[in-house]
Order: C-alpha cells, then sequence, then structure tokens
C-alpha cells in the first residue's frame, strides 16, 4: 500500500511564529519519508484544499523551510472562512474530502484557533463516514491566548513580549512630556473576550505605581464614572496616565464599549475603536491632552521582538502535530503542559478535539486586581515566562532578512471545481 501524502493549512489571523510552527510540520514530514509522502500546504489556508490549490512544499529548499523559523506572516496565505454547519450542509466537508482522496492524502494538520479546531474535529468525523478516513491533528494557534486545555497559546507570547515593550516605551515618553503636554495615554489592543493581551501590558511595570496604570479587561464590565475616576486619581498622583485597553471591552449589559456593526466570516462582530472612545471619555470629563495607539496588526507580525520561548513552543507543536499522526493518533490537539517546579519548564501532550472546540478560556478573576484594573502577582507569575528570551531574525542592510518561498501548486486531478 503506498504511503499516503500530507495537507497542512494556516487559519484565522497570522502570528510572528505561526510560521515556526509550518517549519517544524514540514521538517518532521520530511523525517517521516517512510510513512509520509509529500507534504502539500493549502493555499491561503482551508480554501486552497477546498479549490485544489495544493502549494507542494517538496519544491521548497531546506534552507527556505528553515528561514520559516523566523518568518513572521502566514508563507502559505491564511484565511477566515467558516465551514457551514454540518446540520446545514455537509458538501464543503466531502469535497474536501474529495480532494484529499484524489491526492491521496492521509494526514491533515491545521493551524488555528477555536474555529479550526472545530473544523478539524468535524473533517475526522465525516471522512470516516466517507470510508476514507483522513488523521487530521489540530495545531494550536491564536495570539488571544483562549485555546482551552493548553497552557497557553503558540503566538501569545510574542504579542505579549510586544505590547509590553510597546507600554514600557510609551510610558516612558509620556512621563517625559506630562508637565507641559500630553497627560494620557491609550493603548488599544485585541482580545474579543479574553483580556490576555491587555493583561500583558502590566508586565511593562517593574514596581507598583509603574505604568500601565489601567488596564481595561473584556472580563471586568466596564464603568465609566469608576474608569475616569482612576484616570483623575492617577494624573493627581502620577502626573500622567498610561492605560491598555483590550479591543473586547464591554458594559455590564453586553454593549461593547465601541465596535463596528460589521460581521467577519465566522460571525463574530468586527471590534476596534476602544482607544479613541475612552480617550474622548477622557478629553471631556477632564479635559486632558491625550494621545492614543492602536496595536493592531503590528502586536501580531512583530517577528523582530519574538518570544525564544513562544518561537520554541509554536515549532515544537508542529512537529509534535507529525510524530503523534504518525503514531495513530486522530482528532487531537497538540498542548502545551507547564511543569511544576519553581523553575519555568514545558512539555507536550494532547487534548481530545471534541473537548477543545469552540470553549474560550478567558482570564480567570485571581488574575486581576480587586479594582479590576490590573494584574495581580499570580498573574505576573504565569505570563512572565511566556515572553522570556530573545530569538532576533538576521538583518541585512539593516532590515530582518525574510524568505520568499517559490510556491509551486501541484496540478489538479479533479474535473470538478468548487462552487461554495
Amino acid at each position: 500500500m503506498a504511503k499516503k501524502n500530507a495537507f497542512y493549512a494556516q487559519s484565522g489571523g497570522v502570528t510572528a511564529v505561526i510560521n515556526a510552527s509550518a517549519c517544524g510540520v514540514i521538517e518532521a514530514c520530511r523525517e517521516h519519508r517512510d510513512k509520509i509522502g509529500t507534504l502539500y500546504a493549502g493555499q491561503n489556508g482551508i480554501i486552497g484544499a477546498l479549490h485544489e490549490n495544493l502549494i507542494d512544499t517538496s519544491k521548497e529548499t531546506a534552507a527556505s523551510i528553515k528561514a520559516l523559523k523566523h518568518t513572521p506572516g502566514g508563507a502559505f496565505g491564511s484565511c477566515r472562512y467558516k465551514m457551514k454547519d454540518l446540520k446545514e450542509s455537509t458538501l464543503e466537508y466531502e469535497r474536501l474530502v474529495e480532494v484529499f482522496r484524489a491526492h491521496n492524502i492521509g494526514y491533515f494538520f491545521y493551524n488555528g484557533g477555536g474555529d479550526s479546531a472545530d473544523t478539524c474535529l468535524k473533517v475526522s468525523q465525516i471522512s470516516a463516514k466517507m470510508g476514507y478516513p483522513i488523521q487530521a491533528i489540530h495545531i494550536p494557534k491564536t495570539i488571544d491566548n483562549d485555546l482551552p486545555f493548553t497552557d497557553c497559546s503558540p503566538g501569545f507570547g510574542s504579542v505579549a513580549k510586544y505590547v509590553a515593550v510597546s507600554t514600557k516605551e510609551a510610558s516612558l515618553d509620556i512621563a517625559s512630556m506630562a508637565a507641559s503636554s500630553t497627560k494620557i495615554f491609550i493603548l488599544e489592543v485585541m482580545g474579543r473576550h479574553a483580556g490576555w493581551i491587555a493583561a500583558s501590558g502590566g508586565l511593562a511595570a517593574s514596581e507598583a505605581g509603574d505604568a500601565p496604570h489601567i488596564i481595561v479587561f473584556p472580563e471586568i464590565p466596564f464603568v465609566r464614572e469608576e474608569f475616569i475616576a482612576k484616570v483623575q486619581q492617577t494624573v493627581a498622583e502620577k502626573g500622567y496616565c498610561v492605560v491598555v485597553a483590550s479591543e473586547g471591552a464591554s458594559y455590564a449589559d453586553g454593549a461593547l464599549i465601541s465596535g463596528s456593526l460589521n460581521k467577519d466570516a465566522f460571525g463574530h462582530q468586527q471590534l476596534g475603536g476602544v482607544a479613541p472612545t475612552l480617550a474622548s471619555m477622557v478629553k471631556h470629563s477632564l479635559g486632558y491632552k491625550y494621545h492614543y495607539a492602536l496595536a493592531d496588526y503590528l502586536q501580531r507580525s512583530a517577528r523582530h521582538v519574538a518570544s525564544k520561548t513562544d518561537v520554541e513552543q509554536a515549532y515544537a507543536v508542529g512537529r509534535a502535530a507529525v510524530d503523534k499522526a504518525v503514531a495513530g493518533k486522530t482528532g487531537i490537539m497538540v498542548t502545551i503542559e507547564r511543569g511544576k517546579g519553581k523553575t519555568f519548564s514545558w512539555t507536550l501532550g494532547e487534548a481530545s478535539l471534541a473537548k477543545v472546540a469552540n470553549v474560550e478560556k478567558k482570564m480567570p478573576r485571581s488574575f486581576i486586581t480587586k479594582d479590576g484594573f490590573g494584574i495581580t502577582q499570580k498573574a505576573r507569575d504565569y505570563l512572565q515566562p511566556l515572553i522570556m528570551g530573545e530569538d532576533y531574525p538576521p538583518y541585512k542592510n539593516g532590515i530582518p532578512l525574510y524568505p520568499k518561498l517559490k510556491i509551486v501548486l501541484a496540478p489538479k486531478k479533479l474535473d470538478t471545481e468548487f462552487n461554495g
């Protein structure tokens, strides 16, 4: 019996280290040539599989694949594409299996967050029902750090480092100008329902009273009067106030502080605008001069300040996915498990996708200070190891040197086109 080929795809918003996971997958597949044939990658994620646009990774050199470990973005293209619910239609999943069957693909590695975990689970289930079982392994990735059953999610540590560093540097800028100019600085960061990224801004503080003075979490209902009072008190005591705000912050009734009426492919309301909204509140209530910034895509693409811990974990989960597939595993997500000792350590494990899919891990209340505006020592102990270590990319002419892959598509084998 001919050995099976494999398929890898990147899903959702990319990170500074998702390509490190891709590197791990590809290098591991090449080492398992006795069991795995060609590894194909989906061009623009799962859409590539649906349209039979499969990138032949065997055409890429070992040096180019190795360089992915220090390259941000999604090397093969990612997408936000919501597969239909199986109760609504099975056509998309049947199309995936049809493409996989045509290309003798028996291994499916899906690199993404909660929605991709759900897709991965369904592929493993429906392929078995169709008589062409596919070993589906989910590779965790999300800057939001909201995947369950794993200590952290690859991609988060580097965003946390970027936000902590940016908060630290911006606070020094504001402090130097506060006497005669700007007194309020607000940094808006990503985080729909979970405040892990906002919390990481708290790592900028070396001691009590340091910036950031206020963190606005999605987990804590926003009260305008309490926020304004805290800003006023901080300016009175420090002369300035630095705020880190999560884009998903909302009032007690669930209404977002700021958000678009538009929705993405997953049905999620598009977020953004918290910083200017908070700034407007401060201006109208207190009259202070302010500045704000949106970390936006910068926070998730800043490979030049990536966490070494994050890079190593991202690479490791990619390799482990292949090892587990070769060992016969399917329907699981690779997990990161933190050691129990005082010295930070971690190992890799696994969790059933039936338990992972569509479950969000939010900040524990014990990680947030009693007043709801800061992080506790417990949170600091959890977060600090995840941003440790530097792993700079190579530079040329003062700019990071990032490779460009050949991106050679495999010949199509199906006569039909996907019309979804």
